[in-house]
């Protein structure tokens, strides 16, 4: 039987076994290595001419893909605002598009997430909430784990009355393999405090940010 030769380059170094795997960040070197592996599995050559920088252009995509895992949550909401002068109505910021892709295929999911507060002594940057959002989604992700998580952080540092998240989003692991249904959108939400409560209050939000449909999705 026939052995393929597999050079150095294509060889994924082996890294110690660390008493938490999930902190050892391999280096770019084994990355790379790890992507020409790939590019050979699915039946190409790494060295042909229009592959030779793909690896490295792979693993500076997967930078921006997962540049969530860099950044606190926790932290980057903590800078708040408590001159409002009383404001205690709702605070919202809808269709804040997002790129994530998920854990079980490493497929993109691209929607738009909807995200409400009611404040009780403070508010926040407007802007944080679209941060807060993309911290999130540059992870490796599952869009119902992905809606707790924005909420719970809002509600976690901001103590508000209440927080409203719903986010809408095609999934490419399902639109581009596997059941191949194109034109399918996922709805996840997640209510606490009054938004959970009080039906009127929830009523308002969801009339706010109007019915999730797939047209919505189109120009994202």
């Amino acid at each position: 039987m026939a052995v393929s030769k597999t050079s150095k380059l294509d060889a994924v170094p082996e890294s110690p076994r660390p008493a938490d795997p999930a902190r050892l960040k391999p280096g770019r070197e084994e990355a790379v290595a790890a992507v020409r592996v790939l590019i050979r599995w699915a039946g190409d050559d790494p060295d042909r001419k229009g592959l030779t920088e793909t690896p490295e252009r792979f693993v500076r995509a997967f930078e921006e893909f997962f540049s969530g895992y860099e950044i606190d949550p926790v932290a980057l909401l903590e800078r708040t605002i408590e001159e409002v002068d009383g404001y205690d109505e709702m605070v919202m910021l809808r269709d804040i598009r997002f790129e994530s892709h998920c854990e079980h295929h490493i497929a993109p999911i691209i929607g738009k997430a909807h995200v409400a507060y009611l404040p009780k002594r403070r508010v926040i940057g407007i802007s944080k909430l679209a941060r807060l959002v993309q911290v999130y989604a540059k992870r490796l992700q599952i869009q119902e784990k992905m809606t707790v998580q924005i909420a719970s952080t809002i509600q976690q540092v901001l103590e508000p009355k209440g927080v409203a998240v719903v986010i809408e989003a095609a999934h490419q692991c399902m639109t581009t393999r596997g059941v191949h249904k194109p034109g399918a959108v996922m709805v996840t939400s997640h209510m606490l405090g009054e938004f959970r409560t009080d039906p009127s209050t929830r009523r308002e939000f969801l009339a706010m940010i109007g019915n999730p449909t797939t047209e919505r999705l189109s120009n994202v």
